[in-house]
């Protein structure tokens, strides 16, 4: 019996196997559907489809720069536990997925699963399937992010938790690496709303402006001022809007280096180097950030599973 490419695209979308592994079931079962369905289980790849539906939380943000060409990525990359987030498999299957991203810049996630996949002739979407089988959970390539210009610095903290990129434009023939990381690991602890005070948009700073103005109709020694005495003060303010929500205006977390701004930290660390240092970029991914966790009542699973086996 002959099949089709449709045939290999209806395959896929019924047991979520990759369009190799659905070709080759086709093949040795003569294009017969069910038999191919069977086929694909027996062989394990089916189960995939199963995982397919669980929640992938957990992970691993991970950035990284080329040696070479200095070309700096950073990915997201979910599973189900943090047991399998740590396990060395897992932690290959991001980084590859990383250096698939310096390599080919692709345009989004979708772009990028028909990549293909480092060391082998098949895509990403197509190596997916096997990994979920060998490693045992779902994964979802989730996010990523590229910066092709250097100077480009990557940090990673506490295994994966945070992935942060930072791009820097850099003067003088100096090494900003260690610029670099200190600002990535501000961004990581602080996780500014926005990198410098000129790119917050005017409705925030008129939002934050009202704020203060709200904040002195509550008080008493202000609640009778005129309002363009309140409108004056509630700018003088904004000052401490910046420091807490834009990154150069931030109070440098590393006083043992520097006390000051972050701004003012890299002016000052690239001085003392010979040269000169401006923050241009970065990207900040956390693990599983905004992605809804299924709750489960720990104590009700192992109650039930002791239940089954009476």
């Amino acid at each position: 019996m002959a099949f089709t490419a449709q045939d290999v695209k209806t395959l896929r979308e019924m047991t979520n196997v990759g369009m190799m592994d659905c070709k080759k079931a086709l093949q040795a079962t003569d294009g017969d559907m069910d038999k191919a369905v069977d086929w694909l289980r027996e062989k394990g790849l089916a189960k995939a489809a199963k995982k397919a539906g669980r929640i992938a939380a957990e992970g691993m943000a991970y950035a990284h720069v080329c040696s070479e060409c200095g070309v700096g990525a950073v990915v997201e990359v979910n599973c189900e536990t943090d047991f399998c987030a740590k396990s060395e498999a897992f932690v290959q299957f991001v980084k590859d997925i990383c250096k698939v991203v310096m390599n080919d810049n692709p345009a989004d996630v979708d772009a990028l699963l028909q990549c293909k996949y480092p060391g082998r002739e098949l895509t990403v979407a197509e190596i997916l399937p096997e990994k979920v089988m060998s490693i045992g959970e779902n994964l979802q390539v989730r996010r990523f992010a590229r910066f092709a210009e250097p100077f480009n610095v990557a940090y990673v903290h506490a295994g994966g938790t945070h992935g942060v990129l930072v791009n820097l434009a850099v003067e003088g023939g100096i090494d900003a690496t260690e610029i670099g990381k200190n600002v990535a690991m501000q961004i990581a602890a602080m996780n500014p709303k926005f990198w410098d005070k000129a790119l917050v948009p005017q409705e925030d700073i008129e939002h934050e402006k009202a704020v203060q103005v709200a904040l002195m109709d509550n008080d008493p020694k202000m609640a009778g001022k005129p309002a363009a005495v309140k409108e004056k003060a509630a700018a003088g303010k904004l000052n401490a809007f910046f420091k807490d929500t834009c990154l150069l205006q931030q109070e440098f977390v590393r006083s043992d280096l520097f006390k000051g701004s972050v701004e003012g930290y890299i002016a000052d660390a690239a001085k003392k180097l010979g040269g000169t240092v401006k923050f241009v970029d970065a990207v900040h991914f956390v693990k599983g950030e905004g992605i809804e966790k299924k709750q489960e009542d720990f104590a009700a699973e192992v109650a039930a599973q002791m239940n089954m086996g009476k």
